[in-house]
């Protein structure tokens, strides 16, 4: 026989858009999402969270794919002890919802491989887009996620926007000597840069800049680092691949406005219900790339 639910379906609705999903195992759990900066917590923040969930839940904490950090176990009668709880010590829920996601970034700016400043900048569209758009009503969820080199560690071309480190050389192939054994060949990690007829040829390169002054006679001396942006990426139950815009943008500000009119085109001209993906396909990569990079 079916027990009698103790909490209205409103009401469970309501409180998920705080950050609380209902734990489908009993009527009246909650697993309660607390939000980082990008993954990223204090030692002391870590203590509260901890305290929280042993206060107020299981005394478990899981890691969402989002990088939120979720107390499991809550009952529903303490949520709102464990929101002023959490407050108090300046962290707040959240997480869900048809808006704009919390961002995720890998570690791009301590990593050897990175590219990119990825903490600054995933905390800037953390700012802008998470919090400064946070009533701002979506036909769905929007998801934003910064990758700091070609590695793609957390797949920023799986979500409605990824950026990507890049690193863009200006080769002088007149320095290009054809040597036999050619240190930027050797040092492509994927190998397609390859001597041929002579002259260095680099077709495929996916600009992860692993061959930077490598060559003794400086054809990858002159680089400039920047950003590809994704736009149209999708995980879940259907799966697409995100279409890289064709510019290489080496000011992160104009990266932030590109997020901005992504956000808007699609609050604007995305119908209730599809992702992002559908967005750019219903309306043609071509016409979403036009507005995107208007100046």
């Amino acid at each position: 026989m079916k027990t009698e639910e103790k909490i209205s379906a409103e009401e469970v609705k309501r409180v998920k858009a705080l950050g609380c999903l209902k734990d489908k195992r009993y009527e009246d759990i909650f697993n309660v999402r607390v939000l980082t900066r990008n993954g990223k917590i204090t030692a002391q923040e870590a203590r509260v969270i901890a305290e929280a969930s042993e206060k107020f839940g299981s005394g478990s904490i899981t890691m969402t794919t989002r990088l939120t950090q979720e107390i499991q176990g809550v009952p529903y009668d303490k949520l709102e002890a464990l929101f002023a709880f959490l407050a108090e010590n300046g962290l707040e829920t959240g997480g869900t919802g048809a808006k704009v996601r919390p961002v995720v970034s890998c570690k791009g700016t301590t990593c050897q491989y990175g590219l990119l400043d990825t903490y600054d900048l995933s905390e800037k569209i953390h700012q802008r887009f998470y919090e400064g758009y946070h009533d701002t009503k979506l036909p769905h969820k929007f998801k934003i996620a910064v990758g700091g080199c070609p590695n793609n560690c957390v797949k920023p071309d799986l979500n409605d926007i990824g950026i990507v480190g890049q690193r863009v050389f200006q080769r002088d192939l007149e320095k290009c000597r054809g040597c036999k054994k050619c240190q930027v060949e050797a040092n492509c990690p994927i190998k397609v840069a390859h001597v041929q007829d002579g002259k260095l040829n680099w077709e495929g390169c996916n600009n992860c800049g692993r061959c930077a002054n490598k060559c003794p006679f400086h054809v990858t001396d002159s680089f400039v680092e920047g950003a590809k942006i994704y736009i149209g990426g999708r995980w879940g139950k259907r799966t697409a691949m995100g279409r890289p815009l064709s510019k290489i943008f080496t000011d992160m500000d104009e990266v932030l406005e590109v997020i901005d009119r992504a956000i808007l085109l699609f609050r604007d001209e995305g119908i209730a219900g599809e992702r992002f993906a559908d967005t750019v396909t219903r309306l043609g990569f071509e016409y979403v790339e036009k507005k995107l990079l208007a100046q």
